[in-house]
């Protein structure tokens, strides 16, 4: 997949509107928004942070801000984003990412998933934050963001993604919460095809899975199968896959859009000797091509190592504090940048922790990261 040289974030970010009075602004939010990203980059994750990084950088920030009267508190960053209408920095983020990528590849993997921060917590808002969210899986970056209703769920927050994207040829994946007809009706008028997981909330289905089974007792053949085994850190990994086209065996096949066909998919584990075994159930509109349905499954697996591990793990999101207003969502949108900004290099090599560091202290690989010259 080509992707284009990164777009300086500014020019997106002048497009949000700015939450404050006028007569009370001294500090510019475009600027005041790069700024954090900036800092973020060099592994601050406190709006503390954020004012001290930035004042031991101002001079290498004015090289391409303005930042007429410096740089702003960590009290002003704070009010600032727990007032930003998460909705337009989202927008603002879609294009700066439609930027970076114009069309996605045929067949690339987008994997919808949901994570939540543990500590985003207040008095008025006892429910975390819980943001959903879609992850290219082939080149690691993240599409666009969603956080669900404080009395909602993924089940209405996903179509409200979905809808956002520009998904035409891709295959959307999804776990059981996103097991919906009305989510793989979506889906299918957004152009693409689905492969939904089906687990215990729809229990008819899966108990017409469990009668169809070949290869694991059943008597329906399967359209192909898949197998694949990996070895390494002390453990061994068999993973197979059996597609079936016979759909109308399946409970209420027709409520489901375009639906082509389902998959069984077998994880074998050997560790220190003990093995262990899953069996998972997808519905899909692909055609049976079991191949073609592992690929999508175990590529949205790269979710949580990829995306969700990196953000707890390298980004410490789970023990944030942010979380005041609007301020952990906007946040997040900040991490999801900066992620995508450290993907998208090839210049280095290294984990994301690695090259946070050398952002640190390489003002030039900052800034080649950044996309600006200074």
């Amino acid at each position: 997949m080509k992707t284009r040289e990164v777009m300086p974030l500014m020019q997106v970010l002048v497009s949000i509107s700015d939450p404050r009075s006028t007569r009370q602004v001294r500090h510019d939010l475009a600027e005041l928004l790069t700024v954090a990203v900036c800092a973020v980059l060099c592994s601050a994750d406190e709006f503390s942070e954020i004012e001290a990084w930035a004042k031991e950088r101002i001079d290498w920030l004015r090289g391409f801000l303005v930042l007429e009267n410096g740089i702003p508190s960590h009290d002003t960053f704070g009010r600032v984003f727990a007032a930003l209408d998460p909705g337009e920095f989202e927008a603002a983020f879609r294009r700066w990412v439609g930027q970076l990528i114009p069309a996605l590849d045929s067949d690339t993997v987008v994997a919808i998933d949901g994570k939540t921060s543990r500590r985003s917590t207040t008095k008025a808002q006892a429910k975390p934050l819980h943001m959903v969210s879609a992850f290219a899986a082939d080149i690691g970056l993240v599409l666009g963001q969603t956080a669900t209703a404080e009395k909602s769920n993924e089940i209405t927050a996903i179509p409200e993604l979905l809808a956002t994207l520009a998904l035409e040829g891709c295959v959307v994946t999804i776990d059981a919460m996103g097991a919906q007809a009305s989510i793989a009706r979506t889906i299918r008028n957004r152009g693409a095809d689905y492969v939904l997981c089906v687990k215990d909330n729809h229990p008819k289905l899966v108990e017409s899975f469990l009668l169809a089974q070949a290869g694991v007792g059943g008597k329906l053949a399967p359209t192909s199968t898949s197998e694949t085994a990996d070895d390494g850190h002390g453990r061994s990994e068999v993973r197979r896959c059996w597609a079936f086209n016979a759909v109308e065996r399946l409970y209420k096949a027709e409520q489901w859009a375009d639906l082509k066909s389902f998959a069984i998919i077998e994880r074998e584990r050997t560790v220190a000797g003990k093995r262990s075994c899953e069996r998972r159930y997808y519905i899909s509109s692909l055609p049976a091509d079991a191949r073609r349905i592992a690929h999508a499954v175990r590529s949205h697996w790269e979710v949580e190592n990829r995306l969700h591990w990196c953000l707890d793990v390298q980004f410490n999101e789970d023990q944030s504090t942010v979380r005041t207003g609007f301020a952990a969502n906007n946040f997040a949108i900040v991490r999801h940048i900066v992620m995508n900004l450290l993907r998208m290099n090839t210049s280095r090599k290294g984990s994301i922790k690695t090259k946070r560091m050398l952002a640190a202290t390489s003002d030039r690989f900052r800034a080649e990261l950044l996309g600006v010259m200074t």
